[in-house]
């Protein structure tokens, strides 16, 4: 497995959301959609309930920016409906049950799963990565940033 870096052609995926829909990275790039990418090891957990619920609070300046934002757990469907509802979370949630998407991206912890996130431009590549699994909120003002200046060399 190749580790993606900047500048690289974010690898295409297929996943199921929280109310069993099919998500692809194909059908941002047909809408020339960006997209915000995170990947977070556990609903409910305490440092990944703080990452959803930050995300939450800035969703409408990613929108605004014209970006998207998808979170990617190992958690069940069941889980993430939980979840969603119990947060307001706007955004969806992809399952990835047996971790192909998080191996597809690179994503790996040593105890945990990893948690790492991809900012892909509309084009579908990778316009920034922020990986740690303790800070939980860091990187969102960081993406947001990203978003932003994509937007601005439309």
């Amino acid at each position: 497995m190749t580790k993606l870096k900047v500048g690289n052609i974010a690898p295409d995926f297929e996943a199921k959301n929280y109310l069993g829909q099919t998500v692809t990275l194909k059908e941002f790039k047909e809408k020339s959609q960006p997209i915000v990418l995170y990947f977070y090891p556990k609903d409910n957990s305490p440092v990944c309930t703080k990452e959803s619920c930050e995300f939450r609070d800035k969703y409408q300046k990613f929108i605004e920016a014209g970006a998207e934002v998808i979170g990617v757990s190992s958690d069940g469907e069941d889980s993430h409906k939980s979840f969603v509802s119990k947060y307001s979370l706007p955004f969806t949630l992809l399952t990835d049950k047996h971790s192909k998407l998080a191996k597809l991206y690179g994503v790996n912890g040593i105890l945990l799963p990893g948690r790492k996130t991809f900012i892909i431009d509309k084009h579908g590549i990778i316009a920034g990565i922020h990986d740690g699994l303790l800070s939980s909120t860091s990187h969102i003002d960081e993406s947001l940033k990203i978003i932003e200046k994509l937007k601005s060399q439309i």
